[in-house]
C-alpha cells in the first residue's frame, strides 16, 4: 500500500476549486447551481488520485463530503455519448461503474447525488435495493444505465438471475466499508467484485479500518492510495458538533426532550433509539404533547419509510425518531440536533449516530441522555474517542444547566397541548336540555265505562 496523506499536508496550500483539481466544465457548472464551488478536504485530496486512475482507500469523519469525493471522478471517468473514444466503446449500455453501500437510505442518498452533478452529461443510473419490486429496477437495467448503485444483498440476487452484467465495470467503489462489514454483507461484496475486471480501478471509503476490511485490501485492491481527511492524531466526531451529555431519569427524558424541542435555535432534529419498539413509544408520546413528530424503524416497509424522508427533508415535519438502521446513509441538510435516547452500543456507533448533524461544515448539537445503568458504558466510550465527556452530571428537566446549554426559555413546558390521557380524566359536562312546558294532564276515575269525577291539574 503506497504512503498515506493527511490533510496536514495540504493545510498551507490556497484553496482550490473544482476545476483546478481536473474536474470538467458541465460537473462544475451542475455544482455551482447547487452552490457546491469549493471542495472539502477529502474531495481535494481523492480528485486527483481518482482522476488519474490509481486505487484509492478513503479514511474520513461522516458528514466530510466523501460522497463527491469518489463520484466526481467516477463520473468523469465513464464513456458516453460524445466523450473522448465514445466511437470506440463497444459495450455502452452495460453498467460502467458499481457503486455498493449498506443500507437502501444510502444508496439512494449517493445516487441522488451523482444524478444532480451528472445532470448536464447524460449519464444514465439505477438505484438497486431490496424491499421493492424487481420489475422497475429489471427494466431500467434492460434500457441500458451508466452507473450502478445498490446494496449488495439485491445486487448479488440480480447478478445471479444474469440481469446484471458487471463484465465490463471499469470503477467500483466501497462506500462505507466497514459498515458492510458489520451487517455481514463482506461475503456479497468480495463476490460482487470477483465478477468485475481485474484491471478496474478500486475506490473504498471507510471511517474506520478493521482487520477484515484491511484483507479486503489487500486482496482486492492493487497499490492503493491511503488518505485521511484529518490527521491521524485527530478526533472521531466532527468539531464543529457540539456535544451535552446528561445523566437522566427515564421518566423525565420525553419531557427535556419536550423542551429542547422549543428552543429558538432547533431546526430538524433526529432522535435515535435501541429499539424500533422504543421508538414507536416515544413518536406517540412527542405526537401526544402536540409535536409534529414521524419514526423509522425495521417494521415499516420500504414506501413508507421514504414517504416519511421525503416529508422530513422537505420540512412537512422536523422531529425524526429511528432507530440504528437510518444513522447511516440519510444525509438531510439543516439537522440541528441530534439526540441519543440511549446510550449507543459503542463509540463508532456513537460517531454515526451524531453525524447527521454538523454535517459539510454546519455546527450542531448532540445531546445524550444517559441512564443511571448506562454511565459505565458511556465512560468507555468517552475514553475510546478521547473526549473529556466522562461521568455526566445528574440532570433534570428543570436543571438550569440543561436550560442554558442548549438556551430553553425559562418557564417553557414540555408540551404543546395537554394530553390525551388529562382530556378523557375531564368530567363530563351536564348537557341542559331545553325545558318544555308540562301538558295539561287529566285525572278520571270511571265506574263500569262512565265518568264518575274529574280533575285537572
Amino acid at each position: 500500500m503506497n504512503e498515506s496523506k493527511t490533510t496536514k499536508e495540504y493545510e498551507d496550500k490556497d484553496s482550490k476549486t473544482f476545476a483546478s483539481l481536473g474536474i470538467n466544465p458541465l460537473l462544475c457548472e451542475a455544482l455551482a447551481e447547487q452552490n457546491i464551488n469549493e471542495p472539502f478536504p477529502i474531495q481535494e485530496m481523492a480528485i486527483p488520485i481518482a482522476l488519474s486512475g490509481s486505487d484509492l482507500i478513503g479514511q474520513a469523519r461522516t458528514g466530510t463530503g466523501k460522497t463527491l469525493a469518489f463520484g466526481l471522478p467516477l463520473l468523469q471517468r465513464i464513456i458516453l455519448p460524445g466523450n473522448e473514444g465514445f466511437d470506440e466503446f463497444e459495450h455502452y449500455g452495460k453498467p460502467q461503474a458499481l457503486v455498493m453501500a449498506p443500507t437502501r437510505e444510502l444508496a439512494q442518498q449517493v445516487s441522488g447525488d451523482l444524478s444532480s452533478a451528472a445532470r448536464k452529461t447524460g449519464a444514465k443510473f439505477v438505484t438497486i435495493y431490496g424491499g421493492v419490486s424487481y420489475d422497475e429496477q429489471l427494466a431500467q437495467l434492460k434500457k441500458g444505465v451508466d452507473v450502478v448503485v445498490g446494496t449488495p444483498g439485491r445486487l448479488l440476487d440480480l447478478a445471479n438471475q444474469r440481469a446484471l452484467d458487471l463484465s465490463h465495470v471499469r470503477i467500483l467503489v466501497l462506500d462505507e466499508a466497514d459498515e458492510m462489514l458489520d451487517l455481514g454483507f463482506l461475503p456479497d461484496v468480495e463476490n460482487l467484485t470477483d465478477r468485475t475486471p481485474n484491471d478496474r480501478q478500486s475506490l473504498l471509503f471507510s471511517a474506520t479500518m478493521p482487520a477484515a476490511i484491511m484483507a479486503l485490501v489487500r486482496s482486492r485492491l492493487h497499490n492503493p492510495v491511503h488518505i485521511r481527511a484529518e490527521g491521524q492524531d485527530a478526533q472521531a466526531t466532527v468539531p464543529d458538533i457540539k456535544q451535552l451529555i446528561y445523566q437522566a431519569h427515564d421518566l423525565d427524558k420525553p419531557e427535556m426532550i419536550g423542551k429542547m424541542l422549543q428552543a429558538p435555535n432547533v431546526g430538524k432534529v433526529m432522535i435515535f433509539t435501541h429499539t424500533k419498539r422504543s421508538a414507536q413509544r416515544l413518536t406517540d408520546e412527542l405526537v401526544d404533547r402536540g409535536f409534529n413528530a414521524r419514526t423509522i424503524h425495521g417494521d415499516l416497509n420500504q414506501s413508507q419509510r421514504e414517504r416519511t424522508l421525503k416529508k422530513f427533508r422537505n420540512n412537512q415535519m422536523k422531529i425524526l425518531v429511528c432507530t440504528d438502521v437510518a444513522a447511516r446513509g440519510i444525509d438531510v441538510s439543516d439537522v440541528t440536533h441530534v439526540v441519543n435516547f440511549e446510550v449507543p452500543d459503542d463509540a463508532k456507533e456513537y460517531v454515526h449516530r451524531i453525524g447527521r448533524t454538523g454535517r459539510a461544515g454546519a455546527s450542531g448539537f448532540a445531546v445524550t441522555l444517559v441512564d443511571w445503568q448506562d454511565v459505565t458504558r458511556w465512560n468507555v466510550i468517552n475514553k475510546s474517542l478521547g473526549m473529556d465527556l466522562a461521568d455526566p452530571p445528574e440532570t433534570y428537566s428543570t436543571s438550569e444547566n440543561f436550560l442554558n446549554d442548549l438556551q430553553i426559555p425559562k418557564g417553557t413546558k414540555g408540551r404543546l397541548k395537554k394530553s390525551s390521557d388529562e382530556d378523557d380524566k375531564k368530567p363530563a359536562e351536564k348537557k341542559t336540555r331545553n325545558a318544555k312546558p308540562r301538558p295539561k294532564r287529566t285525572r278520571r276515575r270511571t265506574k263500569n265505562g262512565k265518568v264518575v269525577r274529574e280533575r285537572s291539574n
